[in-house]
């Protein structure tokens, strides 16, 4: 296992309470990113060096772009349809009517189209009371896994046919088989049990190689793992809760992470900084992504 020590750029002078979820924009060259705790979503321009914010009614866990440039964002209300342009929601389904201690966190498109978002007990008990849906693109709503603490770490494999899951309070990262026709998941297997002093697995991303990329939460890094879960590299960074990576840029071969804000810490933030290796493209809620 190799030790790294990028040196990234810090891309925002604005603080994030819980910044989260970096997705890259690749039709438009744009990053958009979220704080949970603002709540507010964020668009950057990294060459105008512009920032646009666009202000939630509720909490906000996570987000994806849709075929018809809006965005399906996850709201502590349920799923909604955003528009950049007027800032109109439009109501799709409440996952999880009958857990009120819950919120909707870490969420991500998959390579068939589908939106994937996980939950999390937001109380101060932090109760196994978590799951995982898939949003199908008729809005429909499926519990696919269920008894979770806190749900993290969506990504797929170049090819679409592995969906990684990680679990943050557990410690754990899950693979599973995914059939990219029905949107269902077999196969389950452990393949990592990170703790705190390696990195409590947060936020993914998966690179053209085929690792899985996990934010070390807890320990100031990005954890590359190859697909049976050998630890291929640690990337240290100057943050020290990092949330979740992506890739972006014209290459993809940029690696932008999020980060949050701690008691006696610096302040949570974007950075950026050259990734060794492209990245896999994120399709759009209602279009499957080329592979």
């Amino acid at each position: 296992m190799r030790i790294e020590t990028p040196s990234p750029r810090q891309l925002i002078d604005i603080p994030l309470g819980t910044g989260e979820g970096p997705l890259w924009d690749a039709a438009n060259g744009l990053l958009l990113f979220i704080d949970i705790d603002a709540p507010a979503l964020y668009r950057l321009d990294p060459d105008k060096k512009s920032l646009e914010r666009f202000d939630m009614p509720a909490k906000i866990g996570s987000f994806g772009l849709c075929t018809d440039g809006r965005a399906i964002v996850a709201l502590l209300s349920g799923i909604h349809l955003f528009d950049f342009a007027t800032g109109k929601l439009e109501f799709i389904v409440n996952p999880e009517p009958d857990r009120p201690g819950n919120r909707l966190n870490d969420g991500k498109v998959g390579p068939d189209g589908r939106f994937w978002v996980g939950s999390m007990d937001d109380t101060p008990a932090k109760r196994q009371t978590a799951a995982l849906y898939r949003i199908d693109h008729d809005g429909t709503a499926t519990r696919v896994l269920d008894d979770l603490m806190l749900s993290n770490g969506l990504a797929w494999s170049p090819d679409g046919r592995t969906m990684y899951h990680s679990d943050t309070r557990k410690q754990i990262i899950h693979a599973f088989d995914y059939d990219l026709a029905t949107g269902n998941l077999s196969n389950e297997r452990i393949i990592a049990r990170p703790g705190d002093a390696d990195g409590r697995p947060d936020g993914g991303a998966c690179d053209s190689a085929g690792n899985y990329w996990s934010a070390g939460v807890s320990a100031g890094c990005l954890n590359r793992y190859a697909p049976d879960g050998s630890l291929l590299a640690r990337y240290m960074l100057p943050v020290p809760a990092p949330t979740m990576p992506c890739f972006g840029g014209p290459d993809l071969k940029t690696l932008y992470v999020t980060s949050l804000t701690r008691p006696d810490q610096p302040a949570g933030t974007l950075i950026s900084f050259p990734a060794p290796v492209a990245g896999v493209p994120i399709a759009r809620f209602g279009q499957p992504a080329r592979h």
